[in-house]
């Protein structure tokens, strides 16, 4: 198996190598007129409210009007596939998710753009495990005793917000990383799965920070592990996975910005600088503090080796447990 660390530093490396300044390209011209961030999901959402707040940030900084536009539809290939095709100048950006970029290309077989040859990655923003929360009736305090049920022969029943979801393959890790079995009940959403979870209908469910705070800290559900290789500072007594025994369960949802292919490298590099500046502000920190996400501040070579990686894993994951959309 491929060490992920020596893999990122590779690709990381191959990325920048093969950088060059574009030719015949004032820096001065850009930006000359407003600049649009597509958003491949609808107003509220926490990628569109990140999206608000960078294109705030953006307009300070740039001296142009950045404008969020929301183009939702089909899990954000809609708004996706717009920026694809949009016209590489710095005029049109993307919010891209693990949904867009992490885990479609590997769930959809013919996805009307490429995640990785479509795009020039300018920088991660956000970070966000996932939480595993049992039902109080479960009578399930950890990642040992779920295991440990499973292997016993209980029926338990683990929900998500939908097949293919997040939600759903960071439970089939688990699985595939325990060697257990467990039956999934899918769910029209999040919201859904998690009064599902409450009653007691379903035992285990899988849910981001920002979904999972309000019912663990108000004690309806027991959240038993996070999904990373560091606690969450939003639940800082739930121990992650791995230091419950259990290695290899890294689930973690990100939000980033990326730009049409072939947009020119100095209005990249001043996109990534100004993001990265962006996510020392106090205020945008405290923004998303609020909204329960960790910045990512990754550079354009980190997050493009990091898309890659997360394709790969997730690719796996899908087609080791043979999931499918219909």
């Amino acid at each position: 198996m491929i060490d992920r660390r020596t893999l990122f530093l590779s690709l990381a490396a191959t990325a920048a190598s093969s950088l060059t300044p574009s030719t015949g390209f004032a820096q001065t011209a850009w930006p000359a007129k407003p600049i649009r961030i597509i958003v491949p999901f609808p107003a509220g959402q926490a990628t569109d409210i990140l999206a608000r707040m960078m294109a705030d940030q953006l307009t300070k900084a740039l001296g142009q009007q950045v404008i969020a536009e929301n183009r939702p539809g089909a899990g954000g290939q809609i708004g996706a596939d717009v920026a694809a095709k949009a016209t590489p100048d710095g005029y049109t950006l993307l919010m891209v998710t693990i949904s867009t970029h992490g885990i479609s290309p590997a769930l959809y077989p013919k996805l009307p753009y490429d995640p990785q040859k479509d795009f020039a990655p300018i920088a991660n923003i956000g970070l966000t495990p996932q939480v595993l929360m049992t039902s109080l009736k479960s009578g399930i305090d950890s990642v040992a005793d779920l295991v440990a049920k499973a292997k016993s022969g209980a029926d338990l029943n683990y929900g998500s917000s939908g097949n293919g979801s997040a939600s759903h393959l960071a439970v089939e890790m688990l699985k595939s990383a325990a060697g257990i079995k467990l039956t999934h009940v899918p769910f029209k959403g999040n919201a859904e799965a998690q009064l599902a979870l409450q009653s007691g209908d379903i035992q285990l469910l899988s849910d981001a920070v920002p979904g999972a705070v309000g019912p663990v800290r108000s004690g309806k559900v027991k959240a038993i592990g996070i999904a990373d290789q560091r606690r969450s500072p939003f639940l800082p007594d739930v121990p992650t996975v791995a230091e419950q025994g259990l290695q290899g369960v890294v689930a973690v949802g990100w939000i980033g910005l990326s730009a049409p292919a072939k947009t020119p490298e100095p209005i990249l590099d001043k996109l990534s600088a100004e993001v990265m500046r962006i996510l020392t502000d106090p205020e945008v920190l405290e923004k998303m503090k609020s909204l329960s996400f960790v910045p990512a501040k990754e550079s354009r070579q980190e997050f493009e080796a990091y898309i890659a990686i997360e394709n790969m894993k997730w690719r796996k994951i899908i087609q080791d447990a043979g999931i499918k959309i219909e």
